[in-house]
């Protein structure tokens, strides 16, 4: 394990922090920055194997990273109309996204300096205080964030959350993964552990419906290439929602493979939904590791969270932190290869 110095943002030092599991031999690189996911690398029968995407510098990351590995908050996802109701009182909150608000607003947390508050050789916890108003939200919050490799090739994610005041939090990971280093994720295969997603206006704000993917682009309850359906009926695009089906504390909400690589992920968490990106608008004009160019479907997000505009929708799955109560949202990214 290892700690350096990766830039400096108006004076204070950005901090990088490597880890590395010892049994499976996997290595993952940490920012104070967004306490983003900048490097992860799996051993393969074939060699070391990135699996996300990444940038070089702090500079690159402030100008051109579409959230690229951050832990975003407050409120990850969307709220609509950038404002929500809570104990009588409306709160207006920062638009970042035409009236809407995404990730928490312009300086939500995945654009912020976290603090490194502990470290191991195969671990890291980094915190963020946001006071009371912080992008329009109520209450002095205090997040943290660790991330542990747990053997022998798991990257273990907590997400924990209190605050002095009733708040909306929905914190997730926005990594964005690519198992094989092509250009294009749409031969990945993917399996979402859903039956139902959560419709949406075109600017993606929920209707409050809650529609099976039966029959649909949409279906990933077997494992399939991402690009199939779009073969069948046209290119479409992913930024949807999924209701996930929870069988306990830690369920499985996902299976990506690559063939070309051998490598899998599966994604367990502790979340009701997940957000999956297919990554059709990423368009990064500076190199990415090792030069590589990002462009449309250079990576796919999978997102663990509560769903987008909870605070609106009385009938989404609860979202409110209450003073003396701890939000704790778990996920484990289990690899493996063939």
């Amino acid at each position: 394990m290892t700690v350096e110095r990766f830039g400096s943002i108006g004076g204070q030092d950005i901090l990088e922090v490597a880890l590395r599991s010892v049994g499976g031999g996997a290595e993952a690189r940490i920012l104070t920055w967004g306490a983003v996911v900048r490097d992860l690398i799996v051993p393969t029968l074939h060699g070391p194997q990135r699996v996300v995407l990444g940038l070089n510098s702090i500079e690159d990351y402030v100008a051109h990273s579409p959230y690229f590995g951050a832990v975003v908050g407050r409120y990850a996802n969307r709220i609509g109309h950038a404002h929500f109701k809570l104990d009588g009182k409306v709160y207006h909150l920062d638009a970042n996204e035409g009236r809407n608000q995404l990730h928490g607003g312009s300086k939500g947390f995945g654009r912020r300096i976290w603090s490194l508050i502990d470290h191991t050789p195969s671990s890291a916890t980094l915190s963020l205080v946001s006071e009371d108003g912080d992008m329009g939200y109520p209450g002095r919050l205090i997040a943290t964030c660790t991330y542990v490799f747990v053997e022998p090739m798991t990257l273990r994610i907590v997400l924990e959350a209190t605050s002095d005041e009733a708040t909306p939090v929905n914190l997730t990971t926005h990594g964005y993964f690519n198992l094989d280093g092509s250009a294009d994720i749409s031969s990945h295969h993917l399996m979402i552990a859903a039956d139902y997603v959560t419709p949406t206006h075109r600017d993606l704000i929920p209707t409050g419906e809650i529609k099976s993917v039966e029959g649909t682009p949409y279906d990933f309850k077997t494992l399939r290439p991402i690009g199939a359906a779009q073969l069948m009926q046209g290119r479409i695009t992913y930024d949807t929602n999924y209701v996930l089906r929870r069988s306990g504390e830690l369920s499985h909400a996902a299976t990506l493979y690559a063939l070309k690589s051998g490598v899998s992920m599966q994604l367990w968490t502790t979340e009701p939904g997940l957000q999956f990106y297919d990554g059709h608008m990423i368009h990064v004009p500076v190199p990415g590791l090792d030069g590589a160019h990002y462009g449309p479907h250079a990576g796919l997000c999978l997102e663990p969270q509560r769903f987008p505009d909870g605070p609106n929708k009385a009938h989404f799955p609860a979202c409110i932190l209450q003073p003396g109560t701890v939000s704790r949202q778990v996920s484990e990214l289990r690899f493996a290869h063939a």
